[in-house]
């Protein structure tokens, strides 16, 4: 199939075609067509096989074929996302598609300051990309009406619920139209995604285009077991050995990304950590840095998983496995993208067996294991309970990254009427304080 034959305009077309691309990826040719004709979707693919333009594009020709009255832009279509890089992301390719079109866009998210995003939307958008949090301070401030939405997109949303979303969701849903299109877009797609959709989606189509869960045929998995002392050893070992030239790893905490990148420095390799502790500025210029081959080793916790969008990435290492096995599904899928090989480590400690196991669980297969001369884990070191890891769940403890919000937190929202977190009756989940959701949701 071409991207001829879906449906989609000419100006779009030539858009596409500048891109380099005449073929649509898989959930491209399933979704596009579905999101023309109108249809709610609830679609999951392998992350980095173009979900974003998957309703990028027919969003762009629908808003194109339906102009609002002369002299009025209002806000017709709004893309919520987890993340400020994924926002970006998509931005960028809201504007790259949308170039020949008459259509204006804005991204909104926290971190930056807020008047340049109001001058923005003072001259009328009609697509806004942005975080919840930043969302509801224009909505506050009075420059931002919803009321027009006539598409809303969540992007990633099981994500989007992981990190402490849902009260800000919901307030967001009471603010648009009842009548309007739903599309919801996710790397992975599990039973609790379908039941939350439930209450949000009417009669939705539902996409699929691989086994829930996997992950690209193109990454080459590999789990080197070593003793934790000696990690960054072993990681500076692979870089420099393999002479790896662009390297993202990731830890399972901000503290230890800072860390670990200000160890690498002194192993002779330059490296800077993102995460979300860092200042917008300080989160975009490693990135850039990383990008211009400036910086060899970019060290990140999850919340760089979902948004950072390499071209031709060649190595993701998972210097610590994450405690959400989904996690390392969105971790090693910054490797491999648009059709590209790549290489996935993780290195596991005596500790994170209990991790890797429900990894494997998770992918329904086992990843290779290969000794390192050298580095042999020592057989006699006992496993001992990972700080705030999975096997404390029922502690109560942060999730790492998480900006305080329980693992009880996160169970709750898992039991009982979880359709009802999308507008409705409150539910056990939509019980947690205010002040927790929303340290997490502002940190994104």
């Amino acid at each position: 199939m071409l991207f001829t034959e879906l449906g989609l305009s000419a100006d779009i077309l030539r858009a596409v075609s500048e891109q380099g691309y005449s073929e649509p990826t898989p959930i491209q040719a399933k979704a596009i067509p579905v999101v023309l004709e109108g249809h709610d979707v609830l679609a999951g693919a392998q992350t980095g096989t173009g979900k974003t333009a998957g309703f990028t594009l027919p969003l762009l020709q629908q808003l194109s074929e339906h102009k609002p009255a002369k002299g009025k832009r209002p806000v017709r279509a709004l893309v919520l996302t987890p993340t400020r890089e994924l926002a970006a992301q998509v931005g960028e390719s809201v504007k790259t598609y949308g170039k020949h079109l008459p259509i204006r866009s804005a991204v909104i998210f926290g971190g930056v300051k807020i008047n340049p995003q109001i001058a923005a939307l003072r001259q009328g958008v009609d697509i806004v990309v942005a975080t919840p949090g930043r969302l509801l301070d224009h909505v506050n401030q009075k420059t931002l009406d919803l009321s027009q939405v006539d598409i809303l997109v969540l992007d990633e949303a099981d994500r989007m619920l992981d990190m402490g979303f849902i009260h800000d969701i919901r307030k967001v849903l009471a603010l648009l139209p009842k009548q309007r299109q739903n599309l919801l877009f996710s790397a992975t797609f599990s039973n609790d995604i379908k039941r939350l959709a439930d209450g949000l989606l009417n009669s939705p189509v539902l996409i699929e285009v691989a086994r829930r869960n996997t992950t690209s045929e193109r990454v080459a998995q590999v789990v080197h077991h070593v003793d934790k002392k000696r990690k960054r050893e072993l990681l500076s070992f692979l870089i420099g050995s393999g002479n790896w030239k662009q390297v993202l790893v990731f830890t399972r905490t901000k503290h230890g990304a800072n860390k670990l990148a200000q160890q690498l420095e002194q192993d002779g390799l330059t490296a800077a950590a993102i995460h979300g502790n860092k200042s917008q500025g300080a989160r975009t210029k490693a990135l850039a840095d990383f990008k211009r081959g400036k910086v060899r080793v970019l060290v990140a916790t999850d919340i760089a998983a979902r948004g950072l969008d390499i071209d031709q990435l060649p190595h993701v290492v998972n210097f610590e496995l994450p405690n959400v096995p989904e996690d390392y599904v969105h971790r090693i899928g910054r490797t491999g993208r648009a059709g590209n090989e790549g290489e996935a480590v993780s290195l596991v400690c005596v500790d994170e067996n209990k991790l890797l196991r429900d990894i494997e669980r998770l992918l329904k297969s086992e990843v290779p294991k290969v000794s390192i001369d050298g580095f042999e884990p020592d057989p006699t070191i006992k496993a001992e309970p990972i700080q705030n890891g999975r096997q404390n769940r029922g502690g109560g403890q942060s999730r790492p990254g998480g900006g305080g919000r329980s693992n009880n937190g996160r169970n709750s929202n898992k039991s009982g009427n979880q359709k009802n977190v999308w507008g409705g009756k409150s539910t056990s989940g939509n019980r947690q304080s205010r002040s927790n959701t929303s340290r997490t949701a502002r940190s994104a």
